[in-house]
């Protein structure tokens, strides 16, 4: 093949793909590269090597007018493996099925889809191996390209390979396809270009037009083989034609338009019909060009000039051709050919491509075509494809004669590309709905997304208030809403750090109620307000009713489940205000199962970090370094924002100075989180348990008096006792006094364990004698009885270090060696050493930790080997953790060789951490 001339290291690379997906460890490639490059020959290449290897081959091809129909591209590729849907999970087989309209549901997540989609490619691969080939994908619809993304970066060890060909444009897709392994094509050496200029032209060149054709094909393999067609006879050989300055697609796309411009007219026409339609259905074509007065034979000069087949289906030789068909026409004709094809089109089997040829056949503004995109988004949106929803809402506002409606589609349309994140499309149909005349609840839920997509671009201290007018405006016209903006608005003003927060407490405590009985959002809206209005003592038993209904709600039903998993975050942090372990643990646990149930892999990492940060309270710093890990690699597969809070807490508490530092330092940087916010006081608090367990209590009690700061109220009640440890060893014990005045007073209104344990550690850490002793002992009793294990560890270090400066070494002995054998265990190594180092001065060596087999294990392996020993099996552990069955037995088959086992039943003995 001429075109692979010079692409030798390409084909070995996809040879390689191609080898590593029969050996059982996926492959993933994006070919990178403009119109002509060479990408499409790549992928014949690929298909062509793995057919006789005994793969089974599936495709598909984007296409720039199919990007408004969601899941297009997606069931392109996996319609004909729908035969193996029986083998998924319930759950999966339910999304998939309703992302691609085969039956009614409720939108599914997107990355449930994905999971899906990971686990159908897998089970096709069991039977053998699998080449996915994704041409153009710059052109698919955004679901299909974030699930197939997803899909990519989840394959692991399975005999799947894919391989992506990225068209370089003016609209930049790399975001879709970043981090995965990657080839960017090159143009042609000068010595391979005139071999393939040779192959192209059999008469002889004028050298100054040779030297034209290379100077402006830069080497792209299609401009060598299409530019000399656009040359007349007489120039090839004269060399007087002016060279043209334009990049070397649109000189190709311009070589085809004027090949296609010397056919006949019906000719042209025809081929219009089939460039506006992307589907390539033969039948559809014959009879848009029916109706056209087209007959059959005009096809023939087409296929003779090689601008296009017809077989079984319509095909373009290449993807340039289309679009120089398409953009040379007229309005007037790009009109007629739409109109044509929507008359062509099955209103029953697919209604949303016929309303949208109906749509771009209207000069003007016509109310049915609007209103039959309206239907067509209601339906995209029904399957999850919000992007396409939007699409369609914006084209039917376009095209809406009326203007409330299209005021009304507007406004639909703008929540469509947010929640799809187009958010400077989102913003362009704001202005629309804002010109147009609307209602009054319509005014305040546009001033309520203006809001939202102020806090996601900046997190400016002004969204806080933007979101507090917005609730203001919806409480007479929708007072449930109205509530849920309030705590919005709330939230908002603490994350800043703007300092509102009262404010919006007040105005939401005089604000209408919405429900009888109130639902446990309303409950968590109120007795937050009543806490930052009226105080701790107050709001707390208000707050743990609130939580409580959270955690008592009816898990079997679907429509509280969804109302309450947007808010279990905040329920589970409040926790956290209240020192209640309890229900951290309960609220922390269901909002993570929440998540897999649903398969909201978008939720799932903030409800991961949540369930980390329990954990790292808790003393179990290994799992939470497992659920840590696992939010980083579902973030990382769905390409959303990576979530700081639980590593720098985990890092501060493990003692790692240099990553907490590290991961601090990142947040102090960014200026989406402002001193004051919520971020950057966790970074400090976890600079504060660092600097408490390396001994630097100056400086830990700085961090510690930075985080109490905070509005948020999780973090200052976390914070109080680091504050008054550090306090009390840097010598400033007029601090420590101020803040265990605080933490009793927490203590007495919270009443929990916890609570009551972490107040009597910090009386005891201000007192002397008799006292100190007395309430030390209170807080191991009271620590005791709850989940707080890293806690009661400190606690009996700091009772040894008291014992010993009491000159008590048999007794501090006892609670030193307690407290570094706990530390030691739990992986709480900073403050190990401190019990370590008293050891010492009471003339005792501690033990050295002995390094276990089981530390060899990653902390996903970790996961995945207790998930083991439960006695989940392959399936159940990769539907828990979005992987397929094949990957969880790789990852089983290390986790042997690490632990020199052979069998699950000695995993369930195996003594892991």
């Amino acid at each position: 093949m001429t075109t692979l001339l010079g692409r030798r290291e390409e084909c070995e690379t996809v040879t390689q793909l191609l080898d590593q997906a029969l050996s059982g460890r996926s492959g993933v490639l994006v070919l990178r590269g403009e119109a002509g490059i060479g990408k499409t020959v790549l992928v014949q290449h690929a298909r062509d090597r793995a057919v006789p290897l005994g793969f089974r081959v599936e495709c598909c091809v984007g296409a720039e007018s199919e990007t408004q129909f969601a899941f297009a591209g997606l069931h392109q590729l996996c319609g004909p493996l729908l035969d193996g849907v029986d083998a998924l999970p319930e759950p999966q087989q339910t999304a998939l099925c309703v992302a691609f309209g085969q039956q009614a549901g409720a939108a599914p997540d997107l990355f449930l889809v994905g999971l899906a989609v990971l686990n159908l490619l897998a089970e096709a691969a069991e039977k053998a191996p699998l080449l996915c080939l994704i041409d153009d994908a710059q052109w698919l619809d955004q679901a299909s390209a974030q699930v197939l993304a997803f899909a990519a970066r989840r394959v692991d060890a399975d005999r799947v390979a894919l391989l992506f060909a990225v068209r370089d444009t003016d609209v930049d897709s790399d975001h879709r396809f970043a981090g995965l392994p990657e080839l960017r094509l090159a143009g042609l050496s000068e010595m391979e270009a005139r071999s393939l200029l040779a192959t192209a032209v059999h008469t002889p060149l004028d050298d100054a037009v040779s030297e034209r054709i290379f100077a402006e094909a830069r080497g792209n393999p299609l401009a060598l083989l299409e530019l000399p067609h656009g040359i007349h006879a007489a120039h090839l050989a004269g060399g007087f034609a002016v060279p043209d300055a334009q990049g070397v697609p649109r000189r190709v796309e311009d070589s085809f338009q004027r090949r296609s411009a010397g056919l006949p007219v019906a000719t042209q026409r025809l081929l219009l019909v089939a460039s506006a339609d992307p589907t390539g259905d033969v039948e559809l074509l014959w009879r848009a060009a029916a109706r056209l007065g087209l007959d059959r034979e005009a096809a023939a000069p087409a296929e003779t000039a090689g601008l296009l087949e017809i077989d079984g289906q319509v095909r373009f030789r290449h993807p340039l051709v289309r679009s120089a068909v398409y953009r040379s026409a007229t309005p007037p004709d790009h009109r007629r050919v739409h109109g044509a094809l929507a008359a062509a089109t099955d209103p029953l089997s697919d209604p949303d491509r016929r309303a949208w040829h109906q749509a771009q056949a209207v000069l003007g503004t016509d109310e049915q075509a609007a209103a039959e995109l309206e239907r067509s988004a209601d339906r995209a949106r029904d399957r999850g494809g919000v992007a396409a929803a939007a699409a369609f809402f914006q084209r039917a506002a376009e095209l809406t004669p009326e203007p409330a409606a299209r005021a009304r589609r507007a406004l639909e349309g703008a929540h469509a590309q947010h929640e799809a994140g187009a958010t400077e499309a989102a913003l362009a149909l704001l202005a629309v709905a804002a010109a147009g005349p609307l209602g009054d609840l319509s005014r305040a839920r546009l001033d309520l997304l203006r809001a939202q997509i102020a806090f996601h671009l900046t997190r400016d201290h002004g969204v806080p208030g933007m979101l507090l007018n917005a609730a203001e405006m919806l409480a007479p016209l929708d007072p449930a809403l109205s509530r849920e903006t309030y705590l919005h608005a709330l939230d908002a003003a603490v994350l800043t750090g703007s300092g509102d927060a009262v404010q919006i407490a007040a105005a939401a405590s005089a604000a209408p109620r919405s429900e009888v009985p109130p639902r446990p959002v309303d409950l968590l809206l109120d007795s937050l307000a009543t806490t930052l209005t009226k105080g701790y003592a107050e709001g707390a038993p208000l707050l743990r009713g609130a939580l409580e209904s959270f955690r008592d709600s009816p898990h079997t039903d679907p429509d509280q489940n969804r109302q309450n998993a947007g808010w279990l975050w905040l329920a589970g942090r409040n926790a956290v205000a209240i020192l209640d372990d309890e229900l951290l643990h309960a609220l922390a646990s269901r909002n993570v199962a929440l998540a897999r149930e649903a398969g909201a892999l978008a939720a799932l990492p903030a409800a991961l970090n949540l369930m980390s940060i329990a954990s790292v309270l808790m003393g179990e710093l290994t799992r939470a370094g497992e659920l840590a890990a696992e939010a980083t690699a579902i973030t990382q597969a769905t390409g959303g924002l990576q979530l700081r809070h639980a590593p720098v807490i985990l890092g501060g508490w493990r003692g790692d100075e240099a990553e907490t530092i590290a991961l601090s330092a990142v947040t102090a940087e960014d200026a989406a989180y402002p001193e004051g916010s919520t971020d950057a006081s966790q970074a400090q608090y976890a600079l504060a348990v660092l600097h408490n367990g390396l001994g630097n209590y100056s400086a830990a009690r700085e961090a510690a008096s930075r985080a109490c700061e905070s509005p948020e109220l999780a973090l200052s009640s976390a914070s109080l006792p680091e504050l008054i440890e550090a306090s009390v060893r840097a010598g400033h014990p007029e601090h420590a006094a101020s803040a265990l005045e605080q933490l009793q007073c927490r203590a007495r209104a919270s009443g929990t364990s916890w609570a009551l344990g972490m107040a009597a550690r910090s009386q005891a850490l201000t007192s002397t004698g008799s006292t100190a002793e007395d309430e030390y002992r209170e807080a191991i009793e009271q620590l005791r009885r709850s989940r707080m294990g890293g806690y009661l560890a400190r606690t009996h270090l700091v009772y040894g270090e008291w014992l010993r400066r009491e000159g008590r070494r048999q007794e501090a002995r006892e609670q030193l060696r307690i407290a570094h054998q706990q530390l030691t265990d739990m992986g709480i190594e900073a403050f190990a050493e401190r019990a370590a180092r008293e050891l010492r001065a009471t003339g005792e060596h501690p033990r050295k930790r002995t390094v276990q087999t089981a530390d060899s294990l990653t902390d996903q392996e970790l996961h995945i080997a207790r998930l083991v020993a439960t006695g989940a099996t392959s399936r159940e552990v990769a539907v828990q953790l979005f992987l397929s069955p094949r990957t969880i037995e790789a990852h089983l088959r290390s986790i042997f060789r690490k632990l020199d086992i052979t069998s699950r039943r000695q995993l369930r003995e195996f003594p892991l951490p």
